[in-house]
């Protein structure tokens, strides 16, 4: 009888390792525009095998050392803003497109929002209600629309590193609001200091980690160099018991492609698509065979597809490139 019991335990474990390698979240971060989408906006997505769009509303701070954030304006477009984060999901939904609440802090300039940090206490504690309010109105929203993931912040390794106690105190508050499993987006050099993992679902990592210095990196090249990252992320998850998550991922089809794949400067590099290919495929070889990855989202994904991308864009979007075809042939396998 024992025996039987055994061998029904490998079986279960056995299916479950199975339903754990071939149910990716196969994403896309679906960019904030001015305007509503509609099915002719969902379709591309469908089309190249998605199954998750990241939905990526603003809050706005005016430097890295203020500590307000405004959120929810009439200067901001349509899908940077609460109602139209509601609309984009409502037209995923008809597609069958699951969904990732993903907030986000944008600094004026650009500025990176690693880098927030306030001078003085009165500060800190103004950027605290500030953070609090802008997240928990979006977690209330993520319940509301059944969001199968929330993403509680995006890079603020500083706000982190300096305010542990608000941001443990912060996810017992979101977890009054909202009910389903919970992510942070940490920068692929921050992940293995954020001190909540145990907190959360998912490990989350915006997964930019160099892989080459080539002009146009071959994929073998890019194989070799993720070992070690793999490793360190894998060391992670088994640290806390926790599925990683890449909560963006992605290269720019230009030179050098790999070499540090978070630089996003307009200006920098010459139109690379086999450096964008390349370096793809040798990510989703890396990590979408893991028991312990859960998937990832692409950056970035345009609403209207026929209009963005192309083979003379030097940007992270695969639309319209080679890149694309790579995507779509790995969200299609089982």
């Amino acid at each position: 009888m024992q025996q039987y019991k055994f061998i029904i335990l490998l079986l279960i474990l056995s299916i479950q390792s199975c339903e754990t390698q071939t149910n990716k979240i196969n994403g896309v971060s679906f960019v904030a525009s001015r305007e509503s989408v509609n099915e002719s906006h969902i379709y591309p997505v469908v089309n190249v095998n998605a199954n998750y769009a990241a939905i990526m509303p603003f809050g706005f701070i005016e430097s890295l050392e203020h500590p307000e954030i405004f959120h929810n304006t009439d200067r901001q477009w349509f899908g940077e803003t609460a109602k139209g984060a509601k609309q984009y999901i409502e037209e995923l939904r008809k597609k069958h497109i699951k969904i990732m609440l993903k907030p986000q802090i944008w600094v004026w300039h650009g500025e990176f929002t690693g880098f927030i940090e306030m001078k003085n206490e009165t500060d800190w504690k103004t950027l605290e209600t500030s953070y609090s309010n802008f997240i928990l109105e979006y977690a209330e929203l993520a319940n509301e629309v059944k969001a199968e993931i929330f993403c509680i912040g995006t890079e603020l390794e500083k706000f982190i590193e300096n305010r542990p106690e608000f941001w443990i105190n912060l996810i017992r508050k979101i977890k009054t609001k909202y009910r389903g499993k919970l992510t942070y987006a940490a920068n692929w050099d921050e992940y293995k200091r954020t001190p909540f993992w145990s907190n959360l679902d998912f490990i989350g990592v915006d997964a930019y980690f160099p892989v080459s210095d080539s002009k146009t990196p071959t994929v073998d090249e890019c194989l070799k160099a993720w070992k070690t990252h793999k490793q360190l992320v894998y060391n992670t998850s088994l640290k806390h018991s926790k599925p990683v998550l890449f909560t963006e991922y992605g290269y720019r089809s230009v030179d050098y492609s790999g070499k540090a794949p978070w630089v996003s400067d307009r200006n920098i590099g010459q139109v690379n698509l086999e450096a964008q290919t390349n370096a793809t495929k040798a990510l989703f070889e890396t990590f979408w065979k893991e028991d312990w990855f859960a998937g990832g989202f692409i950056w970035k994904w345009f609403h209207s597809h026929d209009k963005v991308g192309g083979e003379d864009n030097v940007m992270f979007t695969p639309q319209n490139k080679p890149a694309e075809a790579v995507l779509r042939k790995q969200y299609s396998s089982k």
